[in-house]
């Protein structure tokens, strides 16, 4: 049974083979379809030419990123070693200051770049610091120097606005602002030949080359500082509008305090500064200061860094700005300083300067409120008039100074006072009298205003007329100054001389090159505000000439010894105290019952003189109390005629609201004046013609000169 094999059964196992082997044989078929399909797909030239491109990029990228990474860390360690210690870092400024004080010793302008001394992150004041951070860098204390999502941020911005990704917006840190206010370490030298502007301009351009290089420089400032060293250099360092380098000069220039203890609304507003110092300064509006402050008090409350309580009282209680601040007096008297002293320790110093002056705040208040005063209801609206203002002390010493209706605080603003050149009419005559008193004319004596015409040599016939065209015959020389007749003044002009006018008047201080002729006594030549005010103060003062002068001492900041120092004003005798004594009476009258009395005062004596140039381009009114002596210009700059104005009115009103502001609680005093004797009276004409020579300034000469010229004649 065994050797035929019949009915033996099939092997299990055989079976099972059978079946694997059937089932694997596909499956074998299928994996080396699979590889023939990668084998085709790889033959594929796109996706062969990727992967080559992409190995070749990583290969190069890799290799780039990690020299690059080498030379910015080279770069990084490099500054990093090269940078100074922070204390050599914190005075940004290339000059000094120049802080002045008025006349009690009170602080009233700055000029050049104010530097208020050297704080640091830890003592200054925890609002600026949280209101600078959340302001400008809210990361500054966990980033490394550059914020990456910062500058995406930026760009992003850019684009959205239609400016190009670097323009704009930049995304700097605290840091990289840092490392843009230190120029990356090149400090500006003069004898590169390129002025500080150009130099600042420079550092600040925002190319894409120069973005990299700041990058480098914080992040080596991060190697080297602490934070609070790198918010040190820009506490110290940053320019915040109104000449002020830092926020201890700033404190103290708007708020009268130091950084270290500003509250919170001060503290948001000197913040606020940082994007446009020159727009968000509150000495130049104040309202849209505040209201960026008010910004800035919502950012430091949404980043936790003010309670709902500080943020609350803080919009509650803006920040005001100190009383010298607010008043932003003295701008022209301060430029005017400036020029006073040698540039080297004014507008060129390199040190810090304080210089004492004349000024009276009082006194600019109450000059400025009078202008105002007359300009608001005596002119018309929109009228575009000018006029200024000048007070000083009979020895020269300028105690207000106004040049012009309209001044921002700024320097360097044209000041009418001192630099506009104008024919000052009828407010010359006092000189044409003055040297006709010296000479020992009175008061009391006549000349004859009737029609006169003068052979003028080189000008032909001239003949000139009174303003109210008509004559008033005989009159005394009290009478002719008082109604300002013009023909009697040339007949004096002419009796004592041109060469004694033109001596008195540069010896009171006209400077000014004086007309030829017998015009001049009308006040043709031109002259400023200010030597005119002076010339006058010089008749006050007893007939001695002054030199205008503001700076009293002038000292480097920290030292109690002055570098200069100016004692007073009152120079050499120009005519005798009686003759001054006379042309005071005389000038009295004007203001009593002349031409100019519409700036009597009403609780004190008063002297002066009304000026009016042809066409009414000029109108001047002068005078003085026993106490102080005014100047009031007023006219047009392109020299349009004004309308309907002469000296006696506006100008007289605007001298009568100045003197009365400034003597309000004075006592009153007399006039240093003699009433003249009801001695005959002598006619003019009928003296023989005296003359000086010139430049006699020897009081004892010109007596001699005198009885000579009575004995003998000329």
């Amino acid at each position: 049974m065994s050797g035929t094999g019949k009915g033996r059964p099939p092997l299990v196992a055989d079976k099972r083979n059978t079946k694997k082997a059937a089932a694997a044989q596909p499956r074998k078929v299928k994996t080396r379809r699979k590889k023939t399909a990668r084998r085709v797909r790889s033959r594929n030239p796109f996706v062969w030419l990727f992967r080559f491109l992409f190995r070749l990029v990583w290969g190069i990228g890799w290799r780039v990123t990690a020299i690059a990474s080498l030379v910015i860390g080279g770069a990084v360690i490099f500054y990093a070693a090269t940078l100074p210690p922070v204390t050599d870092l914190l005075d940004a400024r290339a000059r000094g200051s120049v802080t002045m004080l008025d006349r009690t010793g009170q602080v009233f302008a700055w000029r050049g770049e104010q530097f208020g001394g050297q704080i640091t992150a830890q003592t200054v004041s925890p609002f600026l610091k949280n209101a600078i951070v959340a302001t400008e860098d809210r990361r500054f204390y966990s980033h490394f120097g550059i914020s990456p999502r910062g500058v995406a941020s930026a760009i992003r911005i850019n684009l959205s606005e239609g400016r190009g990704p670097l323009s704009g917006h930049g995304g700097s840190t605290i840091t990289q602002q840092t490392a843009k206010l230190l120029c990356l370490g090149d400090p500006f030298d003069p004898t590169q030949g390129v002025t500080e502007a150009e130099y600042e301009t420079d550092c600040r351009r925002g190319t894409l080359t120069r973005k990299l290089k700041e990058a480098v420089y914080a992040m080596a400032m991060e190697l080297r500082y602490s934070k609070d060293d790198i918010l040190t250099i820009y506490l110290n360092r940053a320019y915040l509008g109104a000449g002020t380098r830092g926020f201890e000069a700033a404190a103290q220039r708007y708020f009268g305090r130091s950084a270290n203890e500003l509250l919170p609304a001060e503290a948001a507003m000197l913040a606020g500064l940082l994007v446009a110092p020159t727009r968000y300064a509150p000495t130049a509006n104040l309202q849209r200061s505040r209201d960026r402050a008010n910004l800035i008090i919502g950012l430091m409350e949404n980043q936790g860094r003010l309670t709902a309580d500080e943020a609350r009282f803080a919009r509650a209680n803006p920040a005001e700005l100190s009383e010298a601040a607010e008043a932003r007096a003295g701008g022209y008297f301060a430029d005017w300083v400036m020029d006073q002293g040698p540039a080297f320790l004014t507008g060129d110093t390199t040190e810090d300067v304080v210089i004492r002056t004349t000024f009276d705040q009082n006194i600019q208040s109450s000059a400025e409120e009078a202008l105002q005063w007359v300009f608001d209801n005596k002119v018309r609206e929109g009228s575009e008039a000018q006029a200024a203002i000048v007070v000083m002390s009979a020895d020269g010493a300028v105690r207000a100074m106004v040049g012009g209706r309209k001044f921002r605080g700024v320097a360097g603003q044209f000041n009418r006072a001192i630099q506009a050149k104008r024919q000052t009419g009828s407010a010359f005559k006092p000189f044409v009298y003055g040297a006709a008193l010296d000479l020992g004319y009175s008061p009391n004596d006549t000349v004859t205003d009737e029609p006169l015409c003068m052979d003028v040599p080189g000008s032909g016939q001239w003949c000139p007329s009174n303003y109210s065209r008509d004559y008033k015959g005989l009159v005394t020389l009290t009478d002719a100054l008082a109604q300002s007749l013009n023909i009697p003044a040339v007949k004096v002009f002419d009796r004592v001389g041109r060469e004694a006018v033109v001596n008195i008047a540069s010896d009171f201080g006209i400077e000014s090159d004086l007309a030829v002729g017998p015009a001049l006594a009308l006040g043709t030549s031109e002259s400023t505000l200010l030597e005119m005010t002076g010339a006058y103060a010089g008749i006050l003062n007893g007939g001695s000439s002054v030199a205008p002068y503001g700076l009293v001492e002038l000292s480097l900041k920290g030292e109690a010894d002055p570098l200069l120092s100016q004692e007073g004003g009152i120079g050499e005798r120009v005519i005798t105290e009686q003759a001054a004594r006379d042309l005071t009476y005389m000038m009295s009258e004007v203001v009593n019952r002349g031409t100019g009395t519409r700036a009597r005062l009403s609780d004190r004596p008063a002297a002066g003189k009304t000026g009016t140039t042809q066409a009414a381009r000029d109108a001047w009114f002068i005078g003085f109390t026993a106490d102080y002596v005014a100047g009031v210009w007023m006219g047009y700059d392109d020299n349009t005629p004004l309308a309907g104005v002469t000296g006696g009115g506006l100008p007289a009103e605007i001298w009568r609201e100045t003197m009365t502001r400034v003597h309000k609680g004075m006592p009153a005093r007399a006039l240093p004046m003699s009433a003249p004797s009801q001695a005959p009276q002598v006619a003019t004409e009928q003296r023989p013609r005296r003359t000086t020579p010139s430049n006699s300034d020897n009081a004892v000469e010109r007596v001699i000169l005198n009885v000579l010229n009575e004995l003998f004649g000329n």
